[in-house]
């Protein structure tokens, strides 16, 4: 969430930065501040006539004590009369004050000076690359012909349990899937991050905190008897166990890491690109989270962009990292840099991972503060990153990796997996 006095101060750079992501409610930013004076001039004037209940309730005290019960008896009924406008101006001031922090949260995050201008995914700007994008022997099929033919994943099973969008894994691909998480989190842990196993489900307060609530509320599973929601991913969760806190700045980098099922509704999603692993309602994700000193949180998403892309070179992938236009990022984000791996079979590029720099944004959200060296409490910065995404991991590593006796076992996961082919 935007601070009103940062808007206050600067108002057309948050109108330049907004129209940059391609926001069109730009009104918004003129409600906000009218609201703010709105606000300002309520609380203003409920000041003010509480201070005279107060003057004249210690100048009653002081009559009766002198015996002008009259005069006392007078200033009563004008203390009444100013009391019965406190409770108006006070209902009005309530009123203008959730009016202005839900017109508020509507405003995104402002990107950061490098995001490139553009709408489209087609518009972001490649940044990185690596990898050789092999060659694939005359009978190589797409990842869905290819876990028919080794039993590895039922997608008419899951259809049956749940509907589509619900993979059921099994045999050697169950064993890949586990394999490839308890890697991913090795990988993490060994880099200085600390595992956590945290609900799958949260409340309104985390949903809201992070970002998800209200930009995204049709995206998520809402359980609406307890109202709880089924998280798109762990960030939610791992960032929300700080809510509320104020932390030490020698707490600082808080370093996290956690795999969980992820849940997305994908609302409108159809057509080829959703077919197999490509696109799901139930997936499995390692996560990255980081909350830092706001000096030092572009450092720090440096420092994650380059753990991802050592994590799926290990898996000797190829891959490209992008920074993503205005108009292609997430309501909440400052910066984001993609990382896509290319898919031989489908020859296309699938998105793996997403790094990005929140700024203060989720954390004024949350409330997640720290105490700077003079004990004053600050925003801590909050970072996030898949690390990774498994549904399209899973159908390159298939894809890329297929030969006409099998399908070979990046080297890293040998170990996890227990052999160094499915055959």
């Amino acid at each position: 969430m935007l601070q009103v006095p940062f808007i206050r101060q600067n108002k057309e750079l948050v109108l330049e930065r907004l129209a940059l992501k391609n926001f069109k409610e730009i009104q918004l930013v003129d409600e906000v501040l009218a609201l703010d004076d709105k606000r300002k001039k309520l609380t203003l004037e409920y000041d003010e006539t509480q201070a005279q209940v107060n003057s004249a309730s210690k100048e009653i005290g002081k009559l009766m004590a002198q015996g002008q019960k009259d005069t006392a008896d007078l200033r009563k009924s004008e203390v009444a009369s100013l009391k019965e406008k406190l409770q108006p101006i006070n209902e009005e001031l309530i009123a203008t004050e959730k009016l202005l922090h839900d017109t508020l949260v509507q405003l995104p995050n402002l990107p950061a000076a490098i995001v490139p201008p553009g709408k489209t995914p087609e518009e972001n700007l490649e940044v990185g690359k690596g990898g050789d994008i092999p060659t694939l022997y005359e009978g190589a099929v797409p990842h869905w012909d290819l876990v028919k033919k080794y039993d590895l994943i039922d997608f008419e099973l899951g259809n049956k349990i749940t509907g589509s969008g619900f993979p059921v894994y099994k045999n050697k691909g169950a064993r890949l899937q586990r394999a490839m998480i308890q890697y991913f989190l090795d990988y993490n842990i060994s880099k200085g991050y600390t595992e956590y196993q945290v609900p799958h489900m949260v409340n309104e307060a985390s949903a809201y905190g992070t970002g998800q609530l209200p930009d995204k509320e049709g995206q998520m599973y809402h359980i609406g008897e307890d109202g709880f929601y089924m998280i798109p991913t762990a960030e939610v969760p791992l960032t929300n166990i700080y809510r509320d806190e104020i932390l030490k700045d020698t707490d600082l980098p808080v370093r996290m890491t956690g795999y969980t099922p992820c849940f997305r509704r994908e609302a409108g999603s159809y057509g080829k690109d959703v077919r197999g692993l490509n696109r799901l309602h139930q997936f499995d994700k390692v996560e990255l989270v980081q909350l830092v000193h706001p000096d030092k949180s572009y450092e720090v998403l440096d420092e994650m962009v380059a753990h991802v892309e050592g994590l799926i070179q290990s898996l000797q992938l190829p891959y490209r990292i992008l920074r993503l236009c205005g108009g292609d990022m997430s309501f909440t984000s400052a910066l984001t840099y993609d990382f896509e791996v290319y898919s031989t079979a489908q020859q296309k590029w699938l998105e793996v991972s997403s790094v990005s720099n929140f700024e203060s944004y989720q954390t004024n959200r949350a409330k997640i503060r720290f105490k700077d060296g003079g004990g004053k409490p600050q925003l801590v910065h909050s970072l996030n990153g898949s690390s990774l995404a498994l549904p399209r991991i899973l159908a390159c590593i298939l894809e890329n990796n297929q030969t006409a006796e099998g399908i070979l076992i990046p080297e890293v996961l040998r170990p996890y997996f227990g052999s160094d082919k499915i055959a």
